[in-house]
Order: structure tokens, then C-alpha cells, then sequence
């Protein structure tokens, strides 16, 4: 006999559960690598939108410096590295444009 799906019921008490479980850490954690993503996917030629990029740039910033202290360090090091990359790529696609872009699409400051 085939096992039955769950109800309405149990499917709130799993979510429930699931919930009680996540620290928002791991949340903060995937959004970071999800804006990440984003962010360089706004720099492709297919996709551009270098305020979306820039966006992405800020919050990385500030979603890295928040978690400071709660994750590891070696973890804190790796996502101010996709930071500093994201940003030379910004930098780099902001160039090839041939400086034609206004002055306000100059990559985020460091930090």
C-alpha cells in the first residue's frame, strides 16, 4: 500500500519544525551567495545593470560585516574576497565601456 501524503497539519508541523531549526546566520549566509550571483550576473553583457551590481557590491558589504563575529573567519575572509572580485569586475566592465559611463558608476568603496 502506498504511504499517504501528508496533511495540511503535518505539513505545518514540519515547516514549524524546520523553522525552530534555522539560525539566521545560515539564512544571512545564502543571501550572501545569492547576491553574489546576482551581482555578477548584472555584469554581463546579457544582463547588465550596473546599478544592480553596485547594489550587490553594498550589500555584501554590509551583510558580511554583520555576520562578523557569528560564522567562522575563514568564512569572513572568503566572502570579503568575492566582495573585492565582484567589485574589480564592476570596475573593469565600467572601463571597457570606455569611461563613457557617469562618474556615479564608480565601483562602491572597499570596506
Amino acid at each position: 500500500m502506498a504511504e499517504q501524503p501528508p496533511n495540511e497539519e503535518e505539513l505545518r508541523r514540519q515547516l514549524e519544525d524546520e523553522l525552530r531549526r534555522l539560525k539566521i546566520s545560515d539564512l544571512l549566509v545564502q543571501t550572501i551567495y545569492t547576491v553574489s550571483s546576482l551581482g555578477y550576473r548584472r555584469l554581463t553583457t546579457e544582463d547588465r545593470d550596473l546599478d544592480e551590481a553596485r547594489l550587490a557590491i553594498d550589500a555584501l558589504g554590509a551583510l558580511v560585516s554583520v555576520l562578523e563575529g557569528t560564522v567562522p573567519a575563514d568564512l569572513i575572509r572568503d566572502f570579503n574576497q568575492v566582495k573585492a572580485n565582484l567589485q574589480l569586475a564592476y570596475a573593469k566592465v565600467v572601463a571597457d565601456a570606455g569611461g563613457g559611463e557617469p562618474a556615479e558608476e564608480t565601483p562602491p568603496a572597499a570596506g
